[in-house]
């Protein structure tokens, strides 16, 4: 029997839920009580399941945490796993990201953290290094905060690939290194940034996501600060997906573990409210790539909501039919069992949701 795992990282703590058929669901937490969570990631390489927490205490500071035993206990290492050298001058204010690499990198794990950088592990996210080529990169002193800060939120491997690797960040735009990190270049051809004067430079746009395609690996989905594109040569170029969508505004984009051409988002109005598109609470599905947009509302709050989802609120799992699940700023987290074509609330009345991850367990 196969069980489902959810991790919920919330403004106060770290939510568990295990589920055997997605429809009823037991929570455990909050692990790391008055912590931030901002990233977490489940790690099934190696024959084990480790999940990595990004935790921030008001009072401690940011730290990375790592349990093989599916949150029973967790490990810190005795310095901290993420540190920025001194010759930088800085200090880790959080880290936004922890992703594991394909299979290609086994016991490789990156971290994207504000001020906006990128780390690599080599040991499942024990301890990290700074990726030096990236920080020093000429056009890094250009990049700005963005509304929620400077971070480097996301970050995609390549499966073909393990030297290749896209980055994202606020305010700096999508970064891309075919070496291994020793050399990285700008990726953000087409992306409109309406805020400067130039509205297409070479870097500088407040890009909010990235998802890779599941099969196409040349296909990268993009949820900017206003646009929504695809690229289908790994990141030089983009196109513009919008049409069709109420707002093109928005945080989080995922997309399906095995369909390819199929992705979910959850549109924003885009003027300073940042709530939902038209106060209504929907999830938005394509099937063909970003040519038509489907709206999902089945199981959903009906009446007027104010719940906003954030970048990495957004997620899918790997089961047969796909797991969809979001939460929000309200503290609900909503699931679908369905490829998203249904949805039921999961649990609510939890602290500001800032990020989700599901996972099927052996």
């Amino acid at each position: 029997m196969t069980e489902t795992l959810l991790a919920v990282g919330t403004q106060k703590g770290l939510f568990l839920g295990r589920s055997t058929d997605r429809a009823r669901w037991e929570f455990t937490g909050p692990h790391f009580q008055m912590n931030a969570v901002y990233s977490t990631a489940v790690d099934r390489r190696g024959g084990r399941t480790r999940l990595l927490v990004g935790a921030d205490s008001s009072h401690w500071g940011p730290s990375v945490w790592w349990s093989d035993d599916l949150g029973a206990s967790w490990q810190e290492p005795a310095s901290p796993a993420v540190r920025f050298p001194e010759h930088t001058g800085t200090s880790l204010e959080r880290v936004w990201q922890l992703q594991p690499a394909g299979a290609e990198a086994p016991g490789v794990v990156y971290a994207g953290t504000q001020p906006a950088a990128l780390f690599r592990s080599t040991d499942g996210g024990e301890s990290f290094a700074l990726v030096e080529a990236l920080w020093s990169h000429p056009q890094r002193a250009e990049w700005a905060a963005g509304f929620g800060g400077q971070g480097l939120h996301t970050i995609v491997t390549d499966p073909r690939d393990a030297s290749a690797v896209t980055v994202a960040v606020s305010t700096g735009g999508v970064y891309r290194t075919a070496d291994g990190g020793e050399s990285w270049h700008p990726a953000n051809t087409g992306i409109r940034a309406g805020f400067l004067p130039d509205e297409y430079p070479e870097f500088g746009q407040c890009v909010h996501k990235v998802a890779p395609d599941p099969l196409d690996h040349d296909r990268l989905y993009l949820q900017n600060h206003g646009g929504v594109y695809r690229s289908d040569d790994g990141g030089g170029h983009w196109q513009d997906i919008g049409d069709g969508l109420p707002a093109t505004f928005g945080f989080g984009i995922a997309t399906h573990p095995r369909d390819s051409g199929t992705a979910y988002l959850f549109p924003l109005d885009a003027d300073y409210a940042r709530l939902p598109a038209g106060r209504r609470c929907r999830v938005f599905r394509t099937r063909d790539a970003g040519e038509n947009w489907l709206p999902l509302s089945q199981g959903l709050p009906q009446q007027a909501h104010y719940g906003v989802v954030l970048r990495d609120a957004l997620c899918t799992d790997d089961g047969e039919p796909a797991g969809v699940y979001f939460g929000n700023r309200n503290g609900e987290v909503y699931g679908s069992a369905d490829d998203g074509d249904s949805w039921s609330l999961i649990t609510s009345h939890l602290p500001d949701v800032l990020c989700v991850r599901a996972a099927t367990l052996p």
